[in-house]
């Protein structure tokens, strides 16, 4: 019996430890006032490697999120943001935006999509498939 009270008070203690959970880039106040850099080496040297480089559009994403936690049933989002940054081909940012994660009936899909440009198609294939010219792989290892 002392077994199971003293377990229940051990676990009645750290489960009501407070924590700070941070996930991606930990941006501090300073940053998010000072949001307006100039070219990708001055963004590089402020907020570090990116959390994600598209690799089509070429574009850089940041993402930083805070979260307070009680226990298991007490969890606060305080922030959580995704900076995007497009660049032109000089490198200097063309672009900004900021979304925030904590306001989801704000976000829009975007309906854009990216072209097939791999394999055009004649009328012919297109009804029948595989009839047509066939294309020749090449054979590298």
């Amino acid at each position: 019996m002392k077994f199971v009270t003293y377990l229940a008070f051990i676990i009645l203690i750290l489960g009501c430890s407070n924590k700070t959970i941070y996930s991606g880039k930990v941006i501090n106040q300073a940053d998010f006032n000072n949001i307006n850099f100039q070219n990708k080496e001055n963004l590089i040297s402020k907020l570090g490697k990116p959390s994600f480089i598209d690799p089509i559009d070429k574009k850089f994403y940041y993402f930083s999120e805070k979260k307070f936690k009680k226990n298991a049933f007490n969890k606060k989002t305080s922030y959580s943001y995704v900076f995007v940054f497009s660049f032109n081909e000089f490198d200097e940012i063309l672009n900004t935006a900021v979304y925030d994660l904590t306001k989801t009936n704000d976000i829009s899909f975007v309906k854009r999509e990216t072209s097939n440009q791999v394999i055009q198609r004649g009328l012919l294939e297109k009804v029948f498939g595989g009839i047509g010219p066939q294309q020749e792989l090449g054979n590298s290892p």
